[in-house]
């Protein structure tokens, strides 16, 4: 069983889940990424954290690959001390409600919510059984959702709702694990700077200087790696289930 503090971060080799590692690389853990390109693929990213991060390609969305990740996981640490859920994708084509397709709904709930939700529950039943027999360690999650959960896009209505599903998961499994001494957060970015949302930059460029974002600018991954790190690092006691948002002020009701 390790003895390093590791954190499971899905999705982490791109995008936020990439800022978070970054985040929490410089802060000491130890890495267990995930995400669904092949290993070969990501290697030369692997190895810029200096043996101090490990890669299994799995898809969230996959029962037979959360398995397998699961299974790994508990071989190689016994338990993680920290689950972020990050993975997790767009509509692959913006659809109005009215016009959008079973397939791209039944996508999106299986891989932004159904697998975060159930890879919780698995890593969720090793931090537990591992603070049982080993009352000092330390554990918590992370899911990271989005403005969607709470703002409507009805160009992509099958996010909206996933993110929303998202966001109650993160208050059934806040309910259920404070009494074992296991925190849950839920951090919601707003328009964050990644290649999810470069086919959109134009348009968010121009909204963005017409005054959606009180701070007037895009959001980076290190901002969201940064208010995640902060939460493992038990910066906010007493608070699980605590909503951080990271949006720049957009989500802020104005008159």
């Amino acid at each position: 069983m390790s003895t390093e503090r590791v954190a499971l971060v899905t999705g982490g080799t791109r995008g936020i889940g990439l800022g978070i590692a970054r985040a929490l690389a410089s802060e000491g853990w130890h890495l267990a990424l995930c995400g669904v390109r092949p290993e070969e693929a990501v290697r030369g990213l692997i190895e810029t954290f200096d043996g101090r991060a490990d890669y299994w390609q799995a898809d969230v969305g996959s029962a037979g690959d959360r398995s397998r990740l699961a299974t790994a996981v508990a071989e190689r640490y016994g338990a993680p001390a920290a689950l972020v859920n990050n993975a997790g994708r767009a509509p692959r084509v913006r659809a109005d409600i009215l016009e959008a397709s079973e397939e791209s709904f039944e996508e999106l709930i299986r891989i932004n919510l159904q697998g975060p939700y159930f890879l919780t529950q698995a890593m969720a039943n090793l931090m537990a059984t591992r603070r049982a027999g080993q009352p000092s360690f330390e554990a918590s999650v992370v899911f990271v959702t989005s403005v969607s959960a709470e703002m409507a896009s009805t160009a992509r209505g099958e996010y909206c709702v996933s993110k929303a599903g998202l966001a109650m998961a993160v208050r059934l499994f806040s309910r259920r694990l404070a009494p074992l001494g296991i925190p849950v957060y839920e951090v919601r970015p707003g328009i964050i700077a990644t290649d999810m949302t470069a086919a959109v930059k134009d348009v968010y460029d121009r909204r963005i200087a017409d005054g959606l974002i009180p701070e007037g600018r895009w959001g980076t991954p290190e901002d969201v790696g940064r208010a995640v790190a902060a939460l493992l690092r038990g910066d906010l006691p007493y608070a699980t289930g605590t909503v951080v948002h990271v949006d720049g002020g957009m989500s802020v009701p104005a008159l």
